[in-house]
C-alpha cells in the first residue's frame, strides 16, 4: 500500500490511505451531495472491497471508484442499487489532469486488496451512528439503536395507521428493512418482521413510513435504514430490549385528542375506537 497518510483530494471528498483501510472524508460545501454531508467521514476496511476502477468522467474528469463487496456495507445493502451515480459514496471524481496520480493510487489499492472478494458474511463497514430520526410524509421515524419508533402525523397518516396507533419495534422483532428511494417512485421505509405479512400498500402498513416531496429524503432515510439493518444483523450478540416510550407533552396530548374528536365526528373513528384511543392518550400523561 502507498505511504500511510497519503491523501488524494477530489471534488466533494478526499481519500486518506491507511495500512488496512481507506478513510473517506466528505466535504460540507453547498454543492456537495447531501448524503455525503450526512455521512461526514467513513472508514472503509480494505477487506470490505472487491476491486478498484478508474474511468473517464464528465466534463474533463476521471472517476476513481472502490467496489464494495456484497454484504460488506449496510448503507449499500439498504440502498439496493437505487443511489444515483452522483451520490455513490465510493466514487471520487478528480480533474482529468490528475489521472496519472489517480492511476497510481488505483494500482496501489488493487495490490493491497485481499484475495477474497466474494460476499461478506457480516458487515465490515461501520453503520451510521444512532440515535437517528427523520420526518416521513405520514410520520416521524426514530431509532435509538434498540427500538424503532413511528409516530404518525395527523396530516399524512392513513386512517389504518391512525387506528393502529403509534408503533414501536424492537430490533429483536425485525428480520430486515426495505428502503425505496423517494427519488425513484413511491418511496418508503418498511420494517420486515420475519413471517409477518405486510399489506401491499405502504400507506396501509403500520410497519412502514411513506416518503413524499421533501419528506424522507435520501440523506436522512437511507442512513436510518442502514443503521436499523446493521442492528438487525448484529442482534444475535445482545438481546434487544424495547425502550420505554417517552412521556408526551400535555399540549401534544390535548391536540391529539382534539384531532381524534374531529375524526370521530367525521365518522372515520367509531365510538368504541374513540373511547379506547382517548383513554390511551390520557394514560400517556
Amino acid at each position: 500500500m502507498s505511504r500511510m497518510g497519503d491523501v488524494l483530494a477530489g471534488f466533494h471528498a478526499a481519500w486518506e490511505f491507511e495500512s488496512d483501510s481507506v478513510r473517506i472524508r466528505y466535504e460540507r460545501g453547498i454543492r456537495t451531495p447531501k448524503l455525503f454531508q450526512s455521512l461526514g467521514e467513513r472508514r472503509i476496511p480494505l477487506r470490505a472491497l472487491s476491486g478498484v476502477t478508474l474511468t473517464p468522467g464528465k466534463r474533463g474528469t476521471v472517476v476513481l471508484r472502490a467496489e464494495p463487496r456484497p454484504g460488506a456495507d449496510p448503507l449499500m445493502e439498504a440502498a439496493a442499487g437505487q443511489l444515483k451515480e452522483g451520490c455513490d459514496p465510493y466514487r471520487l471524481v478528480l480533474p482529468a489532469e490528475r489521472a496519472v496520480l489517480a492511476e497510481y493510487y488505483a494500482d496501489e489499492l488493487r495490490s493491497s486488496l485481499p484475495a477474497d472478494d466474494g460476499p461478506a458474511d457480516r458487515f465490515l463497514v461501520p453503520a451510521p451512528e444512532v440515535p437517528l430520526s427523520f420526518k416521513a410524509y405520514d410520520g416521524k421515524a426514530s431509532f435509538d439503536g434498540k427500538t424503532v419508533f413511528f409516530r404518525w402525523f395527523w396530516t399524512g397518516a392513513s386512517s389504518a395507521k391512525w387506528k393502529a396507533g403509534d408503533q414501536s419495534f424492537a430490533v429483536s422483532e425485525l428480520s430486515g428493512v426495505e428502503w425505496r428511494s423517494p427519488e425513484v417512485f413511491e418511496g418508503h421505509l418498511r420494517l420486515l418482521r420475519g413471517d409477518v405479512a405486510s399489506p401491499a400498500q405502504a400507506d396501509q402498513d403500520p410497519a412502514t413510513v411513506v416518503f413524499g416531496l421533501g419528506y424522507g429524503p435520501v440523506h436522512e432515510s437511507l442512513p436510518f435504514a442502514a443503521a436499523v439493518l446493521a442492528a438487525v444483523r448484529e442482534r444475535g450478540a445482545v438481546a434487544a430490549v424495547p425502550a420505554a416510550a417517552p412521556r408526551r407533552d400535555p399540549a401534544d396530548i390535548a391536540e391529539r385528542i382534539r384531532h381524534l374528536g374531529e375524526l370521530h365526528q367525521a365518522g372515520l373513528v367509531t365510538d368504541e375506537e374513540f373511547s379506547m384511543k382517548k383513554a390511551e392518550l390520557l394514560a400517556e400523561l
